[in-house]
């Protein structure tokens, strides 16, 4: 697999200048210092604020198969994240509404009507994912909200409705306790590399993940894993 490369970049001279849309005008002051002002800004600036640029290289593998793989974990990972994405959207909704509730018969109606609404709304959807995918989107729902699906469902209703879903769960080999672990789950490196290239091609909408990780070593790790293999087919 070839080395994946991130760092910090400026934007082009040319994106710079198209920025300023020909509006920049120096001033002068006492310091003889420069500034300019950007198109819709009213205030002068010594600088333009530049986004932060993530740059991915190329992919390869070491023969078809492994190609095939990571083809379909990103079909499946491409699929079901905007589930997650739901989830952590109806979570935090959930506990900023919770927070101006007083009353605690209040706040448990809410709850409730909350929990009835999540469950129609997924599942019918979620009941057509196959095992794999439903075990990502248990991943991805920890990726997203920081909590795993099982302490989700604790969360919501009862310890023992939690543990009756996680033992119906794994009758299809899936946990709701399964963690997102890009530290030291290839799969799940891949499946986060998957999500940037997405979120680069505007395939799907980005949400800054609940973890505390870094992409960056992420890359550099899993990279030197594979330093001396042979270069494979690429994507």
């Amino acid at each position: 697999m070839s080395v994946l490369k991130k760092f910090y970049t400026l934007l082009t001279l040319l994106f710079s200048a198209a920025a300023l849309a020909q509006t920049s005008a120096p001033v002068e002051d006492t310091l003889q210092k420069e500034y300019m002002y950007i198109e819709g800004d009213s205030i002068a600036r010594e600088h333009i604020d530049l986004d932060e640029v993530l740059i991915l290289g190329r992919l390869s593998f070491d023969s078809d198969l492994e190609r095939r793989k990571y083809l379909i974990l990103r079909r499946k990972t491409i699929k079901v994240y905007p589930y997650a994405k739901l989830a952590s959207e109806r979570l935090v909704e959930l506990n900023s509404r919770l927070d101006h509730i007083k009353s605690r018969r209040d706040r448990k109606r809410y709850t409730k009507i909350v929990q009835n609404y999540i469950e129609e709304q997924f599942s019918a959807e979620l009941k057509k994912l196959t095992r794999t995918e439903g075990q990502i989107l248990v991943k991805l729902i920890h990726r997203q909200t920081g909590t795993t699906a099982f302490d989700l469902v604790k969360d919501l209703k009862s310890g023992w409705r939690a543990f009756w879903y996680n033992t119906t769960a794994s009758f299809f080999d899936i946990s709701l306790k399964e963690e997102f672990q890009p530290e030291s789950n290839q799969e799940d490196y891949l499946i986060e590399d998957i999500l940037q290239r997405a979120f680069q091609d505007k395939k799907l909408q980005k949400q800054p993940s609940a973890l505390d990780f870094n992409f960056l070593e992420l890359t550099n790790k899993w990279s030197s894993s594979s330093k001396d293999r042979k270069p494979g087919k690429a994507i």
